[in-house]
């Protein structure tokens, strides 16, 4: 349910709007965008360049980033970056030695999650993959002190402090959701290194096959 938008300008957070409301993102992202950039005075055509989520996460959410920002994009001629969700939600998590987990929702008893840690220079290092997994896969594989963040928390978080005890510590709500000020600060690196995406062949990352393919298979 959490959607954001934000506007960076070399490392400056200019504006930032973030809704975790059960209304589809097809019915607020455009507004929220547009909002963003008269808050900032700011025109479309002087955005130099967009950074999206690209997941895991809600496909149908996914799919409306997707296809909104290649309109953009398509429009204005800017390049796009794409960063992970996950490593844009650990993001929120800064100065600890703790392991990293943020845990997104996958429904069907299973979380989108990966692991990370810091290092010496507060540098966050991705330690797995994206992963959908049943969260009780999950917590056979912790045996250290863990940060969990992320939306799965409502629906698991019970489960984990049962399983892990001390071990499980969890960020405040306030840093449980994925902002976009982290992707768009993400995207700033990206976009100097020119690690721009191919938006014709440009597809979110899922992560696990959709239910309708699942089925088809069947």
């Amino acid at each position: 349910m959490a959607g954001s938008v934000a506007l960076v300008d070399e490392g400056e957070l200019i504006s930032e709007h973030i809704l975790n409301i059960k209304v589809t993102h097809s019915e607020r992202l455009l507004p929220t965008i547009d909002d963003t950039l008269k808050d900032a005075k700011v025109r479309i055509s002087d955005i130099d360049g967009f950074a999206i989520s690209i997941g895991p996460g809600s496909f149908t959410g996914l799919r409306i980033g997707a296809s909104t920002i290649k309109g953009l994009a398509f429009a204005t001629g800017k390049p796009v970056v794409g960063i992970p969700t996950l490593d844009a939600l650990a993001e929120n998590v800064l100065f600890t030695d703790y392991l990293v987990c943020p845990i997104l929702d996958a429904r069907k008893k299973e979380v989108y999650t990966a692991f990370y840690k810091r290092d010496e220079k507060n540098t966050l290092r991705k330690l797995t993959t994206d992963l959908a997994i049943g969260p009780g896969d999950l917590l056979k594989r912790i045996n250290e002190k863990v940060v969990f963040l992320g939306d799965a928390i409502d629906v698991y978080g019970a489960l984990i402090r049962g399983e892990l005890q001390d071990l499980a510590l969890f960020a405040p709500v306030n840093l449980r959701l994925p902002r976009a000020s982290n992707v768009a600060r993400l995207g700033l690196d990206e976009l100097r290194k020119n690690h721009t995406i191919d938006l014709h062949t440009f597809t979110p990352s899922y992560v696990r096959r959709s239910e309708a393919e699942e089925n088809f298979g069947k």
